[in-house]
């Protein structure tokens, strides 16, 4: 604000300002996050039409590593998203509504906590888990499969795929974990 030394910024401004800073990037992580789904499809398509294509199995050892990528890619920006509605909900709301001159209740970002209490939330959360489980884990599980039903690769690649089968269920154990609500912060 014009004419404003920074003795004149209350910390309900510096609020506020944190306030939109941190919803600017949610915001910013929900569209990346979203977009790593297309990708995803993308990618299988591609590499699926060229093993195809190409008549070669192997070349779906590409699929475990690149959805084992963009799915923790992908679970790192969705627990970062719901860490900053965390965040609002139970840290910088309480402190600006603090400030109110009503102290009387007043909540701060009501859209936080209300959205949360729908009756389908639930149902959606798990299906939207199975959708993240079959993209990332269960597309390069199903290659996997393909390539060991072909059996005609040596062990070297018989033992990548292993390893990458390996990957694909740690990042399944990931995302089953992440499926539980966090603790509350003490």
């Amino acid at each position: 604000m014009p004419g404003q030394g920074p003795s004149d910024i209350t910390v309900g401004q510096l609020l506020l300002t944190e306030y939109q800073t941190v919803k600017d990037e949610q915001k910013a992580r929900i569209g990346f996050r979203d977009n790593l789904l297309y990708v995803t499809l993308a990618v299988v398509a591609a590499v699926i039409a060229a093993a195809a294509q190409a008549k070669q199995p192997a070349m779906l050892l590409a699929l475990p590593p690149v959805c084992v990528v963009l799915g923790w890619t992908y679970l790192v920006n969705d627990e970062k998203i719901t860490a900053i509605g965390h965040y609002v909900r139970d840290d910088l709301g309480p402190r600006l509504a603090a400030l109110t001159a009503s102290g009387s209740g007043f909540t701060t970002f009501g859209w936080e906590a209300y959205h949360r209490g729908d009756t389908r939330r639930r149902s959606r959360k798990t299906i939207q888990a199975v959708v993240d489980l079959t993209a990332f884990c269960g597309v390069p599980l199903a290659a996997l499969t393909v390539f060991w039903a072909t059996g005609d690769e040596g062990g070297l690649l018989l033992a990548l795929s292993v390893l990458e089968a390996l990957a694909v269920a740690g990042l399944g154990a990931q995302v089953l974990m992440y499926l539980r609500p966090a603790p509350p912060r003490a």
